[in-house]
């Protein structure tokens, strides 16, 4: 198989997609004041070709910040797109097109990938999905788009997830996830005063959840919210950690972009070697594959942020492409298999 990825920093599609030739799955990333015309424009170019697509920042070499960006499969997959609708309610409700979907394509743990782009209540999405998902062992990588929005197949949805399922016709696939974080010390918080709709931190060990980030850190209220690119929290998931951003600051509490229930178990996390840790990635990714065909990734905006204040985010994509054709895009949540996470880096691997 084979990756296309084409761009237009001032948002015309079809500069994006010169050269693409009988492509078998697409994934528009466009921008809010183009997205649903970009929609439309693409199922004219392309009719009848799954696509999913979202709003938000694209890049291989070069970030997409503003235009529009597409990245296509062709030349040896068999694929499927398609919607869950009702993602805030009942996204369980439309689990029956997943499952055709999944017959369709007759994929398997070895040679498919589920990439999903969603509008928002990403956990009890990813479980929903999950539930189809987990009986071929597939896994999903994916991410939280902007503005509300995603499309597929030509239509543009609200509190929605759009997914395809890829099947590789010529070799394995395979997910994985980077965390560049580790935890801080000792650190260790009960969450209590939640409020799971809004994703608020009202106490950690009884105190008040801002008064404690503060104190330990020494740093000021308006600077909490940059401070969470260095110490985000982390909730503990077996030998796994599930990293937790800080979105803002309410009264004496912290809204995160990841839901916190009472009683959860917290940890205080810190940035580490980020560059060594990109590094350990590529190479994991060498060993498990001498030849590869395509690597597609999710990054976080807060990963974004972070690399561009450390003028990094360029150095970085030109290592990441070291391993052959990538490409993705700058979300606002990462999903992993069942799993959503904050400040990660997931992608999958094609052979």
């Amino acid at each position: 198989m084979k990756q296309f990825f084409g761009m237009s920093q001032r948002g015309e599609l079809r500069e994006a997609v010169r050269g693409l030739d009988k492509p078998q799955f697409i994934m528009l990333l466009s921008n809010k004041k183009q997205f649903e015309a970009h929609v439309k424009e693409l199922e004219k170019i392309f009719p009848g070709v799954p696509s999913i697509g979202c709003i938000g920042m694209s890049y291989d070499t070069k970030v997409v910040e503003d235009g529009v960006g597409v990245i296509a499969f062709l030349n040896g997959v068999k694929a499927a797109a398609n919607i869950l609708e009702q993602v805030s309610v009942m996204p369980v409700k439309y689990i029956g097109r997943l499952k055709q979907d999944m017959k369709a394509v007759n994929g398997s743990q070895n040679d498919t990938i589920c990439i999903d782009f969603c509008t928002g209540n990403d956990a009890c999405v990813l479980t929903t999905i999950n539930t189809v998902l987990k009986h071929k062992r597939i896994s999903l990588v994916g991410g939280t788009g902007d503005a509300g929005k995603v499309s597929a197949n030509g239509k543009v949805y609200e509190d929605a997830v759009a997914y395809g399922l890829i099947k590789n016709l010529g070799g394995r696939v395979k997910a994985y996830k980077e965390n560049i974080y580790h935890q801080k010390e000792d650190y260790q918080f009960i969450a209590s005063k939640t409020d799971k709709a809004k994703y608020i931190i009202g106490a950690l060990n009884d105190r008040p959840a801002r008064q404690v980030y503060q104190d330990i850190l020494k740093v000021s209220e308006k600077d909490i919210t940059t401070q969470t690119f260095k110490n985000p929290f982390g909730k503990l998931n077996g030998e796994d950690t599930c990293i937790i951003s800080i979105k803002e600051v309410e009264g004496d509490a912290l809204a995160c972009f990841r839901q916190v229930n009472d009683s959860d178990v917290l940890v205080l996390l810190e940035l580490g070697d980020y560059k060594a840790v990109v590094r350990q990635t590529i190479q994991q990714i060498h060993n498990d594959f001498p030849r590869i065909s395509a690597v597609f990734s999710v990054n976080c905006l807060f990963r974004y942020l972070l690399f561009t204040q450390n003028n990094y985010m360029q150095e970085y994509l030109n290592d990441m492409s070291a391993l052959g054709n990538h490409a993705g895009l700058v979300g606002y949540g990462e999903h992993y298999n069942n799993r959503f996470v904050n400040q990660s880096m997931t992608c999958v691997v094609f052979e």
